[in-house]
């Protein structure tokens, strides 16, 4: 498979009050085009740091080593990088898609449902007001949000989490990115709603043929989605594979760790095993 991006020796480091954390070292994958790839790891291993850095969401202090080559673009990494604000650069205008652990912080609370989602539309995609409203609309729809007529005239604190992640999620495949990273999408909503969020990315992937980032810590919800698992501690990528392959037969003593620590994913099959890509 191509490659979307290639990311080689990277290294983030964070500073902060004087000194300075290594939350990744010297990291080396590729992400092919259309494939969908977990990152798992406890917190603090760097998962989610590698997401930021891929989206240019890394704060101004960062300094970043390493590189990241995309299909079409390249974007190189010197060893310090300024970021004016630490808001989302796209590449090539629309490339990626961002979904974050908290919609309530993600979402603007003074605005409604419907002029965030086309705000999204007009910037990205140039549509005039009158042609953003209703695609706001039929993302809505896409994402399964009861009553999207009532939904778009809706401030966030009118909906519940799994409401407004859903929106997210819609503002998140506005502007038709290649490549959709969600970072933690699942981690505060309950068992239930987690099932049909991972069920709706797996989805919408499917139906734009875009390619996926899921960054999690749970190990069931991350191998129900992707076809490869990532597995990172320290800061440090220490095992990749497929998903068969990691889950079933890990190398990596902290992979078997993760595996062994997640009650009852030997014992049945669970949401994993009945979502295992072919």
């Amino acid at each position: 498979m191509t490659a979307l991006l290639s990311i080689r020796d990277l290294t983030v480091t964070y500073r902060r009050n004087g000194s300075e954390m290594a939350a990744l070292k010297h990291v080396s994958l590729d992400i092919a085009a259309g494939e969908r790839l977990a990152i798992i790891g406890e917190s603090g291993s760097g998962k989610s740091t590698l997401a930021l850095a891929i989206a240019g969401l890394l704060p101004a202090s960062t300094r970043i080593e390493g590189c990241i080559e995309w299909q079409t673009t390249e974007r190189r990494l010197q060893s310090e990088i300024v970021i004016a604000e630490p808001k989302f650069i796209p590449l090539g205008g629309r490339d990626i898609g961002f979904i974050f652990q908290d919609p309530s912080a993600s979402l603007d609370p003074v605005m409604t449902v419907g002029k965030q989602i086309a705000e999204v539309a007009h910037t990205h995609l140039g549509l005039g007001w009158s042609a953003a409203y209703p695609k706001a609309k039929t993302l809505l729809e896409r994402v399964r949000l009861p009553d999207p007529d009532v939904a778009m005239r809706a401030y966030p604190h009118q909906l519940s989490g799994g409401q407004k992640q859903r929106v997210a999620i819609a503002a998140a495949i506005t502007a038709g990115p290649k490549l959709l990273i969600a970072d933690e999408a699942t981690s505060a909503l309950d068992t239930i709603v987690q099932a049909e969020i991972v069920a709706l990315i797996r989805q919408l992937v499917a139906e734009d043929g875009m390619t996926l980032l899921f960054v999690s810590h749970d190990i069931a919800l991350a191998a129900a989605l992707a076809e490869r698992i990532a597995v990172f501690r320290h800061g440090e990528l220490v095992e990749i594979g497929t998903t068969a392959q990691v889950i079933d037969a890990p190398r990596n003593v902290y992979t078997r760790a993760l595996l062994d620590a997640h009650l009852g994913l030997d014992a049945e099959p669970m949401l994993w095993r009945a979502g295992r890509p072919a």
